[in-house]
């Protein structure tokens, strides 16, 4: 019951964000993983509708805060605001205190920025002057950069990147999907009605995240992992070639995302085992951001998901 819930979920977000199933899938993963999402992208391709859809679907506040050159810390996370009537300083919740946030261009806000969203992503709280405040419980980012414009940009440290469960590059849609946006936009426009939307209330999003954690896994699927983790940080024991691509490699913490992220995409694929392909799957968008590529990789112009294709190929998954 509970997997269907997010089966219909899935199939309503489709019907609405049409021609990108693959950032309807990863946003639902990095809801039920409980981590956030990087997404790369031209503009125009239903980033923020996507985000905006899922937020009428589930309980919980959206906000969509546009990053530029000029933004101040406190425009992100609030301020204390000095009340006359009492004498005294109160606080006021900045846009960052919603469940679903949309971080537009998150690469064009400076350093200050990016670190009062680095606490917040990465310990779902806010510090202001003295005081620190949770964020909800529920609380899910979706930071997009545009990967063509560079100038007036602030490229993301890899402490920041790190703090990204998952990073989905997108592309644009098929003709097939052009035409069914095209449709789907006009229907829109002269008000005709829509599919009835799935509600999820937040006991159940928990409730699915229980449930992904107990999605069994094999201890050999376990090691399997580990292998692809060691073998960004030791690839001199595979290829030369791996060796000279890769700088440094992936942290822990992309050893805790590939696990929950591999679960999460076998549980909402309707089983209750993960396979070596989920994890294979999951590698993509779990590893491609974490990579730390070398001087020769990138004058060679090797993309981070043909090291990841490779390491793939080169590792053992029994």
């Amino acid at each position: 019951m509970l997997a269907d819930t997010f089966q219909r979920l899935n199939t309503y977000l489709e019907s609405q964000v049409i021609g990108q199933p693959a950032l309807v899938k990863q946003l639902l993963i990095a809801l039920l993983a409980d981590g956030h999402i990087l997404v790369e992208g031209p503009p125009g391709l239903a980033k923020t509708r996507a985000v905006k859809v899922l937020s009428d679907c589930i309980e919980g506040d959206f906000h969509r805060i546009q990053f530029t050159p000029d933004l101040l810390p406190a425009d992100l996370t609030g301020t204390d605001i000095f009340r006359p009537e009492t004498g005294e300083f109160t606080f006021q919740p900045g846009p960052i205190f919603n469940a679903l946030v949309l971080a537009d261009e998150i690469n064009r806000a400076p350093a200050k920025v990016q670190a009062a969203m680095l606490e917040a992503m990465a310990e779902k709280q806010i510090t202001a002057g003295r005081n620190t405040y949770p964020l909800p419980d529920l609380f899910l980012v979706m930071a997009t950069q545009n990967p063509i414009e560079q100038e007036g940009t602030y490229p993301l440290p890899e402490a920041q990147l790190d703090r990204f469960l998952l990073q989905l590059n997108v592309d644009y849609p098929s003709e097939a999907s052009e035409l069914d946006i095209l449709r789907l936009n006009r229907g829109e426009a002269q008000g005709l009605e829509k599919p009835e939307a799935v509600h999820v209330t937040k006991d159940t999003i928990f409730e699915a995240r229980q449930a992904v954690l107990n999605t069994y896994m094999a201890e050999d699927i376990e090691h399997y992992i580990i292998r692809l983790i060691m073998a960004t940080r030791q690839p001199e024991r595979y290829s030369e070639q791996l060796n000279n691509w890769l700088q440094m490699g992936v942290s822990p913490r992309a050893t805790l995302a590939l696990d929950r992220c591999a679960r999460a995409h076998a549980w909402l694929s309707g089983r209750d085992f993960v396979t070596p392909e989920d994890v294979q799957l999951m590698a993509y968008p779990v590893l491609r951001h974490r990579l730390l590529l070398s001087y020769e990789a990138q004058a060679e112009s090797v993309k981070p998901d043909t090291i990841i294709a490779t390491l793939i190929e080169q590792v053992a998954s029994v």
